[in-house]
């Protein structure tokens, strides 16, 4: 009787998951990892996001969804390298364009910049942004959960549920934005009312993004164009705010 309650349990673990069970693991895995990697740097955050994201991926396996569900078939690596490429140009054109004019120069003007170097500035477009924030936020939110709820769902759904999800991600981050902008403390000025207003606008901005990241999923059949996207608006702002410092 005993071997048979532990055969049972063995093959319910080894089995696949529902894959509702299987979202409800994942945001669960989420919520631990924002908080971790909202408060661990240097090599330990780009460790435990690279865990994350390996432990999210098993999730998928797990749940009985494959390569195709994540956006990381082979078959469509090529065909989403190109989107990437593309995007990561149009990126660059308009932020060239948006340091250029006086008017919109000081949207880059960030305090967090003070003092950087530019070996820190290498090691964050080419090392941080990329491992510590776009492998881990991509393959979460367009990859493993837009993967489970679509298959689920239906595309509306995956791209709901993963863009208001991918928005709350922002909160901890977003929990200094006003000082740290100068734009944002001139419109919002420096108190707590200024705060929630940004981190408010900072959810509802990284949600809408969500859906346009999730629409380039769709569309490209590829993780790779939301992940060269994600990468071009973060480290070429970075470039851009440090050049203009």
């Amino acid at each position: 009787m005993r071997s048979r309650w532990r055969d049972r349990v063995r093959s319910r673990w080894r089995g696949p998951i529902g894959t509702w069970p299987a979202v409800g693991l994942t945001v669960a895995v989420l919520v631990a990892a924002n908080l971790l990697l909202h408060h661990w740097t240097g090599p330990l955050r780009l460790v435990a996001a690279v865990a994350v994201s390996a432990l999210l991926l098993g999730v998928l396996r797990w749940a009985g969804g494959t390569l195709a569900d994540a956006g990381l078939a082979p078959g469509t690596l090529a065909r989403g390298a190109r989107w990437a490429l593309v995007l990561i140009g149009l990126v660059g054109l308009v932020y060239a364009a948006g340091a250029l004019l006086p008017a919109t120069r000081p949207l880059f003007e960030d305090r967090r910049y003070d003092g950087m170097t530019g070996g820190e500035l290498v090691g964050r477009v080419l090392v941080v942004v990329p491992v510590g924030t776009v492998l881990v936020e991509e393959i979460a939110f367009r990859g493993v959960l837009y993967g489970l709820v679509r298959r689920a769902r239906g595309t509306v759904w995956a791209t709901t549920v993963s863009s208001l999800l991918f928005g709350l991600w922002h909160v901890l981050p977003s929990l200094h934005l006003a000082t740290a902008k100068p734009a944002l403390t001139t419109v919002l000025g420096d108190s707590a009312l200024g705060a929630v207003l940004a981190v408010t606008g900072a959810v509802l901005f990284t949600a809408a993004a969500g859906v346009l990241f999730c629409e380039l999923r769709r569309r490209s059949g590829s993780l790779l164009p939301p992940m060269g996207l994600h990468w071009a608006v973060n480290a070429l702002g970075y470039i851009a705010g440090f050049l203009l410092r």
